[in-house]
């Protein structure tokens, strides 16, 4: 169990640095899994099946725009198909600054979960 100073020192840790948000997350850990297979609708279709709500795919897109200009993921553009009219599709991959913050955000997070007492969690499971 983490005291209450060592709670303090993570969020003051969190602050200092730049740690991915909720969606940014999520759709980094959609295109891990997805592997070679990671474009517009399987991304949108990972998302809508673990988050158990639809997703927009102009903001799947748009995120992923984002996470590409930071350099946390590349994409590249694959060879055109008959079925999608002649356009190619463009496929995602993680880079390795990517995967590091994947990392750090799950070490954060896990030791803030781990330092909020039981009791705490108690009453989130009773609201």
């Amino acid at each position: 169990m983490v005291d209450i100073h060592s709670f303090f020192a993570i969020i003051e840790l969190m602050t200092s640095r730049s740690y991915l948000g909720e969606f940014e997350l999520i759709l980094l850990l959609a295109v891990i899994r997805l592997g070679d297979e990671a474009y517009g609708v399987p991304i949108c279709r990972e998302l809508e099946f673990h988050r158990g709500r639809n997703v927009s795919v102009g903001s799947v897109y748009a995120a992923l725009e984002r996470l590409e200009a930071k350099g946390l993921i590349v994409s590249s553009l694959g060879d055109p198909t008959p079925e999608r009219g002649g356009k190619a599709k463009r496929f995602f991959a993680i880079t390795k600054e990517g995967l590091r913050q994947v990392r750090e955000t799950r070490r954060v997070l896990t030791k803030l979960w781990q330092a909020i007492p039981e009791s705490k969690l108690d009453l989130l499971q009773e609201g």
